[in-house]
């Protein structure tokens, strides 16, 4: 699958996983680890979890590899490693403290997603 494939793949699925506030970033120029960030939020540590563990699900069922899931043990961000996408699912309070947005803010920002909630 291409990257702007996989890309609307798993802003899609966000999506219809009820992330909120989902917003995608280029850093394909700024780094050389993956192409595009995703960061979206979850409502608590149950949705955030539930968010990245059924992205995983999907994303290996479409045979994307790699797929890992890393973060902390109470859920407060999690990360999904699809290499050329990394997806940050956190909750409120942790997405506004480590506000990655801002300290990406050299990167291209891409049109908010017409389905992401506002």
């Amino acid at each position: 699958m291409k990257t702007n494939e996989l890309l609307e793949t798993v802003l899609a699925e966000l999506n219809n996983l009820k992330a909120l506030n989902i917003s995608a970033i280029d850093v394909n120029n700024l780094t050389s680890f993956t192409n595009y960030m995703i960061v979206a939020t979850g409502t608590s540590s149950r949705h955030v979890y539930s968010i990245a563990n059924n992205l995983v699900q999907k994303m290996k069922a479409g045979k994307i590899t790699p797929c890992v899931l890393q973060g902390d043990g109470d859920s407060e961000w999690l990360l999904v490693d699809l290499g050329e996408i990394v997806v940050h699912i956190m909750q409120p309070r942790t997405r506004e403290y480590y506000n990655l947005e801002q300290l990406w803010s050299e990167a291209n920002k891409l049109n908010k997603p017409k389905f992401s909630p506002a």
